[in-house]
């Protein structure tokens, strides 16, 4: 069987820059096994490739426009930002959607996709969840930097998760944050031991004056050394930042922009909104642009 997989790269600012991911389409009438899925994936060799398949209605759910599936190099994951992004642009560019409202069954859930028509795509995150609080010092640590980095910024590192368990760890300055050497297997070791999805290192010292902050997400757990735009992590971002202070109701209902792969000379640009109605956030939306790199065909097994 041969598949084509395209390359999107998703959060793309003014059409360069942003995250590369694997999208496939045209699964119709086609029974794809996930060691086929993660098959593919592997091969693809990206952070993540989504998989579009038609919706399979669940006892007891709500219908959805299509069902998609998230796979790292070695592991299916729940929820992937940028995938999502990369996936729903494909369906635009491709003519199969129009701009309007849709939604998407993963293993999180049913949530809703917005596309606008400026061609950006906006999705819905579940509600955030704080979890764990870990010491500065335990996560200067791990990160091999001095405990001043973390603790001359006046927060506190947390797990926070609209989806995915990420762990947010502010840095004081860009300088910093740029000279973090990531180191796989300490990272993945203290990911694997508390049950996380990625470190997801920020500074509120930006590029851009009108950005919110600049951010590193690592996830080497899940095969990802580091990514130039994490979707999912900047909705549990901008919801961290609302909860310690940061940010104003105000503004993260009026939209936050963030900074990524900078350091990486792959700048990208991802936008969060969220609802807030009597200091409690209710709905979480990331999103952003999109632009197509190219594509190739695979064989495999049947």
């Amino acid at each position: 069987m041969r598949v084509e997989v395209e390359t999107i790269n998703a959060f793309t600012k003014n059409d360069q820059g942003g995250n590369p991911a694997g999208v496939v389409l045209g699964l119709e009438g086609k029974t794809f096994s996930s060691k086929q899925m993660q098959s593919i994936a592997r091969e693809v060799n990206l952070s993540e490739t989504a998989f579009v398949l038609p919706f399979e209605k669940k006892k007891g759910s709500a219908d959805a426009d299509y069902c998609v599936r998230f796979f790292t190099i070695n592991s299916e994951v729940g929820l992937c930002g940028h995938a999502t992004i990369a996936a729903w642009t494909d369906l635009y560019q491709k003519g199969i959607i129009n701009p309007g409202e849709y939604t998407q069954q993963i293993q999180a859930g049913i949530l809703r996709v917005d596309i606008l028509t400026d061609g950006r795509i906006i999705m819905d995150q579940p509600r955030p969840v704080f979890k764990k609080e870990f010491a500065a010092g335990d996560i200067a640590s791990v990160l091999d930097v001095p405990i001043e980095w973390v603790d001359n910024t006046n927060l506190t590192p947390r797990v926070v998760s609209t989806g995915l368990n990420d762990l947010m760890i502010p840095i004081d300055t860009r300088e910093h944050l740029f000279a973090i050497n990531i180191n796989d297997a300490r990272i993945s070791n203290f990911e694997e031991k508390y049950g996380l999805d990625s470190f997801h290192m920020f500074t509120l010292d930006t590029v851009d004056p009108s950005s919110t902050a600049n951010s590193r997400n690592a996830d080497p757990f899940h095969g990802i050394h580091e990514e130039s735009a994490t979707g999912s992590a900047h909705g549990a971002l901008a919801c961290y930042l609302f909860q310690y202070g940061i940010v104003t109701a105000e503004q993260a209902m009026n939209g936050l922009a963030f900074e990524q792969g900078y350091n990486l000379q792959s700048p990208s640009e991802i936008f969060t909104r969220l609802d807030i109605k009597n200091n409690e956030i209710g709905r979480v939306q990331v999103g952003g642009h999109a632009s197509f790199k190219g594509s190739k065909e695979l064989e495999i097994e049947n």
